[in-house]
């Protein structure tokens, strides 16, 4: 089968490889569509940042080189002799991430976690070796193409509950990406009554638009701080920072009101500078997330495929698998106009 396989940053190659033998309470899925993350555009550019390499993935056990791809849909083609809740034909949404699943669930991934695509072989092939407890079924009639946008959702539904998000509060994004765009989406579920996001691309902008944000700034344009205190004059209640770098981190903090919440969702390819003091003298709470819990994936699962949360918007392209490395991760590199990438396998 082909898969795109990671060998090292800068070394993706669309390869033919042999799926590995499935465990008794595993289920292999035959994969409809997968997005590309911005997890495998850092591993792609910068890695290895997750994937192992020197030794097996405690967890998964898996070793580069390996496929990648975690944010996948599909239909059931195989189950394990121990797997009783899924039977071939089933349309499943997968949840990638592994964790040793030993304390609260609230707690559990950060106890130690890797994921399906990036701590093993992942969902960018034809077919994958997924546990059954990672699967959710999805009704029959739902697109599996929008089924793929579901995990990276999941991040952002996580992201609202970390700011303790309440009905009628503002938020502010930093970063209009995949991951921000969702977040205005995930506000505007909860509640939120003014949704203000900020980047320097109008195309991002205009899909925040389109996903839920009320407001946007173009940061290369105007002085955020300033528009958003002329919006919010008494501060924004929860931010987010999504963009990972040193100017969004300290404008976040700056923006929020005394005792408002800074969720950081970002995955920084680099260490910044921070003076706590920039929290003691605003009374503002940092928080951060990973990832999300089992129940916000199967909560999110249902906000996508019931409609409350419509994901449509977020998809900017969709293409072969072959042209994975040119169309997809490189042209996320350049292109900033771009969301979320589909990648068609089976396509159903």
């Amino acid at each position: 089968m082909k898969a795109a396989v990671w060998h090292q940053a800068y070394d993706v190659r669309i390869e033919d490889v042999e799926l590995k033998a499935h465990q008794e309470t595993d289920v292999v899925v035959r994969v409809a569509w997968a997005g590309i993350c911005g997890s495998d555009l850092h591993e792609y550019q910068e890695g290895p940042i997750f994937i192992p390499v020197d030794q097996p993935d405690p967890l998964t056990g898996g070793q580069a080189p390996l496929t990648l791809g975690h944010e996948f849909s599909g239909v059931v083609a195989q189950v394990g002799s121990q797997v009783t809740d899924f039977k071939v034909g089933d349309h499943v949404a997968i949840n990638p991430t592994i964790t040793h699943h030993q304390v609260p669930d609230n707690v559990d991934v950060y106890d130690g976690y890797n994921f399906l695509g990036l701590g093993c072989d992942g969902g960018l092939a034809e077919f994958v070796n997924v546990p059954a407890s990672n699967l959710y079924a999805l009704p029959q009639d739902f697109p599996l193409r929008l089924a793929a946008t579901i995990e990276p959702t999941a991040v952002a539904v996580q992201a609202i509950k970390e700011g303790g998000l309440r009905f009628g509060q503002t938020v502010a994004i930093f970063g209009a990406g995949p991951i921000g765009v969702l977040i205005a989406a995930a506000a505007k579920a909860a509640g939120a009554t003014k949704i203000i996001a900020i980047d320097l691309s109008e195309v991002r902008l205009q899909k925040a638009l389109e996903l839920g944000a009320t407001d946007v700034i173009k940061s290369d344009q105007v002085d955020a701080l300033k528009e958003l205190r002329r919006l919010v004059p008494a501060g924004i209640d929860v931010s987010f920072e999504v963009a990972g770098v040193q100017a969004t981190f300290d404008q976040a903090i700056r923006a929020t009101r005394p005792r408002g919440k800074v969720v950081v969702v970002a995955i920084y390819g680099h260490s910044i500078d921070f003076n706590p003091m920039a929290l003691t003298n605003s009374g503002v709470q940092l928080t951060s997330t990973i990832a999300y819990s089992n129940e916000s994936f199967k909560q999110t699962v249902a906000l996508v495929s019931q409609g409350q949360i419509n994901t449509e918007a977020v998809i900017t392209k969709e293409i072969a698998l072959d042209d994975l490395v040119t169309d997809g991760l490189e042209a996320l590199t350049n292109d900033k106009s771009q969301a979320k990438i589909l990648v068609r396998l089976s396509g159903s």
